[in-house]
């Protein structure tokens, strides 16, 4: 089972626009290390028989697909609706040539409502174009592609987001981004995870997002193999971040692939 991290920055990306010359702030952020430059969040999970599912729309997402030689995914699965995880579902329509039916794709109950609401040329078509997408609450997914899927809710300060498990071949791989607590449903479901991709937004504590700690905290209470570092801002240079952690644990980049 593999894990593809498309992107490991936050909302603003890392550089965030701006700076002295225009041209990017990057924080603490060594503009030399390739893996400190970042777009926002999202993943692939690709099993031994070649199946895929993506984790999340990033505005950055056909950039992401290229860079990452991605042509076909089989379903997509949505963590919650903020525009750094959803606003580049444009991007999936390339994935629906070649088609029969539309992609599968799924959510929580209240980022389905969000997402139709938003996006409902996405999911019902539109002057004689395709639809691009279906989109289903996950209350009775067990399997999808031959991976099977479960998830729970997290706090996401006043919002809430998905985690969710996928488990292929006798190997599992854990997603956990934006959250602000840890909850006993977070350590069930990632227990004995063999990878865990944790939010991890910055050193200091953050009303909506994990910290190193906190996230530090979940991968220990869920005794996962691996944990790896997502959702970075500009604080958090890599080579300094990478020297701080537990040998167990990854700073996580653009590109980044990892076997589970």
């Amino acid at each position: 089972m593999k894990l593809i991290m498309l992107g490991s920055g936050t909302s603003t990306g890392v550089p965030r626009i701006g700076g002295a010359d225009g041209r990017g702030d990057w924080g603490d952020c060594d503009p030399a290390e390739p893996r400190n430059r970042r777009s926002r969040v999202s993943i692939v999970v690709e099993s031994k028989a070649g199946a895929r599912l993506l984790v999340d729309t990033s505005p950055d997402l056909r950039a992401q697909l290229l860079a990452n030689g991605i042509d076909r995914i089989d379903a997509v699965f949505w963590t919650h609706d903020h525009a750094d995880h959803t606003h580049g579902i444009d991007d999936l329509r390339p994935m629906r040539y070649g088609r029969g039916a539309p992609l599968p794709g799924y959510g929580h109950e209240e980022t389905v409502r969000r997402l139709r609401s938003r996006f409902g040329y996405v999911f019902a078509g539109q002057h004689g174009y395709h639809t691009i997408c279906t989109i289903d609450t996950l209350d009775r997914l067990r399997l999808c592609a031959g991976f099977g899927v479960r998830w729970c809710q997290m706090d996401h300060g006043p919002a809430q987001s998905t985690a969710y498990r996928f488990d292929a071949d006798g190997r599992s791989i854990g997603y956990a981004t934006d959250f602000s607590a840890i909850n006993r449903e977070m350590v069930d479901l990632f227990d004995g995870c063999d990878l865990l991709v944790v939010d991890c937004l910055r050193r200091e504590p953050h009303p909506t997002h994990a910290h190193l700690g906190m996230a530090l905290e979940l991968a220990a209470a869920a005794r996962v193999g691996r944990a790896v570092l997502t959702h970075m801002d500009r604080s958090m240079d890599y080579a300094a971040l990478g020297a701080e952690v537990p040998s167990h644990v990854l700073v996580g980049y653009d590109g980044l692939v990892l076997e589970a």
